[in-house]
């Protein structure tokens, strides 16, 4: 890896991370059309998702934090919950505790009900990933979907939901959308947020809950590679180039969460929905003339 390619790949993560443009169909497009050399090696995409990561924190840190101080009470009232029912030998005790007191315990539970059908798709999907990837066909054909589903997005009315309004079953259909988004020309974000709208999120709630669900998503793949880890480093690498391209990811993935926000606030999803369907398009010129 040379300086100029670390620092292409890490705007190519940071500026489709977000923006609903897909970042996984943009790769194989690139690798295939101009040729350019995607396969930076494992350690280096992990840095790529790790900046990504940093972004939503920082853009969402308020609601982060919240979220963990929830989670920590819920973990903890589980565990004297657990405990209560043992020493009562099954019958609901003087210490039995509730668990969802406030919104962000509920935010938090639903983030893990969208986790769960989002991991099974993923796991499912990743063991065809390396046909899907072999061609321009699914690329193509998924970002005219993403396309679609933009378009779709821009003329949804906006919802009131918020978190003591959404349901167990909106969260998982929410993950369930977020899991076949894997696939390759179709946009996590643009997925997610249509799914969101579509279901009648408040459109600002549907951003954040977008963004805030990838973060166990964006985790949960990266801890399933690190298992290969050791090879990657035990490997040539150029760890300051990494870091720079980190770098780059994470800050344009801030500033194009705050792009998102303005995005489906004032139903701009258009813009994106003719790249995405141009884009599409020219992978599938390319694959049945080229």
């Amino acid at each position: 890896m040379n300086l100029i390619q670390a620092i292409f790949m890490g705007i190519i993560q940071g500026l489709t991370e977000f923006l609903p443009v897909s970042s996984s169909g943009h790769l194989t497009i690139f690798q295939y059309i101009f040729g350019i050399n995607t396969d930076t090696g494992l350690l280096f995409e992990v840095m790529l998702h790790l900046g990504t990561l940093v972004a939503v924190c920082i853009a969402f840190w308020k609601d982060i934090k919240k979220l963990f101080m929830a989670a920590v009470g819920l973990v903890v009232d589980g565990a004297a919950n657990i405990k209560d029912f043992i020493v009562n030998r099954g019958k609901k005790g003087k210490g039995h505790r509730r668990m969802v007191i406030n919104a962000y315990r509920k935010f938090v539970l639903l983030i893990l009900v969208t986790t769960i059908p989002t991991g099974i798709c993923g796991i499912i999907l990743s063991n065809f990933m390396d046909s899907i990837t072999s061609s321009l066909l699914i690329p193509g054909l998924c970002l005219i979907v993403t396309a679609i589903l933009l378009l779709i997005s821009d003329v949804l009315p906006g919802g009131k939901k918020k978190v003591k309004a959404t349901g167990y079953t909106d969260a998982a259909l929410v993950g369930l959308a977020q899991g076949i988004a894997v696939l390759p020309g179709l946009s996590r974000s643009g997925t997610t947020i249509t799914a969101c709208l579509a279901l009648g999120f408040d459109r600002t709630f549907a951003v954040k809950y977008s963004f805030i669900a990838s973060i166990p998503a964006i985790v949960g793949a990266n801890l399933l590679e690190l298992r290969h880890l050791g090879d990657a480093l035990s490997g040539e690498n150029h760890f300051l180039y990494y870091i720079i391209g980190m770098v780059i990811a994470g800050v344009l993935g801030y500033v194009c969460i705050k792009v998102m926000l303005y995005v489906v606030k004032n139903k701009k999803f258009i813009y994106f929905a003719y790249y995405c369907a141009i884009i599409g398009t020219i992978s599938l010129i390319s694959y049945f003339f080229m």
